[in-house]
């Protein structure tokens, strides 16, 4: 093991062949649905997700009924939108903690990292779009008093 390399070719060869990348496999539950916790500032929701026809219940009721704001429901359907499928998809989430806004952004972080534990191929497009990503409000807001300045 302790062999003297003086090229860098010297050193690919002397190199153990790389073993080929295993495409991860999907996480789905016997009841066909992929689970993942999404937080935002002071909200946590709990979501699945599985195949279906589009629709989203949040506490037990209808997505846009829990979120009646436009921006909000927007903000939930543009994680289908990226990843190309709309209206494939039933949403069941819990959620709790903070305000509206929050919230929804802690279902959309969740239903993000589930979609990726059911399709493993999209984890690329949503961490490009940084959709797997939480936010660091809950930590600029835990920092040191900084007597009024941000970090």
């Amino acid at each position: 093991m302790n062999e003297e390399v003086n090229s860098l070719n010297e050193l690919d060869s002397n190199s153990s062949p790389e073993q080929p990348i295993q495409p991860t496999e999907p996480k789905i539950d016997n009841l066909g649905r992929s689970y993942a916790t999404g937080r935002r500032k002071d909200s946590t929701a709990r979501v699945w997700v599985k195949r279906g026809s589009g629709v989203m219940t949040v506490n037990g009721k209808e997505m846009p009924i829990y979120f009646d704001r436009p921006v909000l429901q927007m903000q939930l359907n543009h994680v289908f939108e990226i990843a190309n499928r709309v209206k494939e998809f039933d949403v069941m989430a819990t959620v709790k903690g903070g305000g509206l806004s929050g919230q929804a952004g802690a279902v959309k972080h969740g239903i993000s990292k589930a979609l990726s534990l059911f399709e493993p191929e999209l984890r690329t497009t949503l961490k490009s779009a940084c959709l797997l990503y939480t936010s660091d409000a809950a930590d600029e807001e835990d920092s040191v008093d900084l007597g009024g300045r941000r970090i």
